[in-house]
């Protein structure tokens, strides 16, 4: 049957059938969206029939998208998030910054960046009611183009289609080694110096990564040699002595076990380190709201950051001695 009217389409089972195509799954799509799968796929069935268009290839152990289908749900996922933009503009109107707001972090910096920003945003905006989500670069940017994700924290630029990008300040990376490497009889290391041996790396996916295979030159067949699935096993393996690593300012931590085991450096050149910034959907109509705060975490930048874009001096963190 093919429409000629609006009235059957139901943004609600183009929500059910974009959320299978996504977890190619019926049960566990029902179970999301909160309903039985008896009634989820009944109504897929339905829109099926309206659109007059087989969305799914069923088969008893797994489902597919079908061509038209691919094509029809990716218009579908547009047509969702305007309708979720056009209540969230709704909200905005009547007053901003209150309700649900959906922000992504990047694991290197949500542990050390999320308790400095909690207390300012929550005195601020005391009807905001933050949604935190950790992970990869990739994935929070996949999650803010589908409208799964509202906003992002993440190192610049991103590189993603259809996003503006905020810069909030410039976080320097220092050298973290065991003590007793020679690195450490410097008071401040050259990037020259770091040549790759003895370099621990994170998995891939994590930006940081791959900003620390730019700044040191490693030879290709190295890049896989040590590696870390996340930041603080990083820390673990540097106090371990396995070997060194850049870290991010915000992620070092005085006082613990583990820093009496690490010694840092500052780095000789002036721009070593990543430009944190906030992102959202160029599209999204509370774009003028998410700037004003952006302007807010910009001017409430956690110390040793630089709002203004040039490295700043790591402020109220002394350095430790060998």
């Amino acid at each position: 049957m093919t429409p000629n009217t609006l009235s059957g389409l139901s943004l609600r089972d183009l929500e059910y059938a974009v959320t299978v195509a996504e977890l190619r799954h019926f049960g566990r799509a029902a179970e999301r969206c909160g309903v039985s799968q008896p009634a989820l796929s009944e109504q897929i069935r339905k829109l099926e029939g309206l659109l007059g268009v087989t969305l799914f290839e069923r088969s008893s152990r797994r489902i597919e998208l079908t061509h038209q289908g691919e094509r029809l749900l990716r218009q579908a996922e547009v047509v969702i998030r305007e309708a979720r933009g056009l209540l969230e503009m709704a909200k905005g109107e009547a007053e901003p910054l209150t309700g649900p707001l959906r922000l992504g972090v990047i694991a290197t910096l949500g542990p050390y960046y999320v308790p400095w920003l909690l207390p300012d945003m929550r005195a601020r905006y005391p009807g905001l009611s933050l949604r935190l989500q950790e992970g990869r670069t990739g994935e929070l940017l996949e999650a803010l183009q589908r409208g799964t994700l509202d906003l992002a924290l993440v190192a610049l630029p991103s590189g993603a289609a259809g996003l503006t990008e905020a810069p909030l300040f410039f976080e320097p990376f220092q050298l973290a080694c065991p003590q007793g490497h020679p690195l450490l009889d410097q008071e401040r290391i050259g990037i020259g110096e770091l040549d790759g041996q003895g370099l621990l790396l994170l998995e891939e996916g994590h930006c940081l990564r791959e900003q620390a295979l730019s700044l040191c030159h490693v030879p290709a067949g190295m890049r896989e040699a040590r590696f870390a699935s996340s930041l603080e096993m990083l820390r673990h393996m540097i106090a371990a002595g396995e070997g060194y690593s850049l870290l991010p300012l915000l992620s070092r931590r005085e006082g613990t076990a583990l820093d009496g085991l690490i010694g840092y450096r500052p780095m000789r050149e002036p721009r070593v380190g990543r430009t944190i910034g906030l992102v959202w959907r160029g599209t999204d109509p509370r774009g003028p709201v998410f700037s004003e705060l952006a302007d807010v975490l910009r001017d409430t930048a956690p110390p040793g950051t630089d709002p203004d874009g040039s490295p700043a001096e790591p402020a109220g963190i002394e350095r430790q001695a060998p």
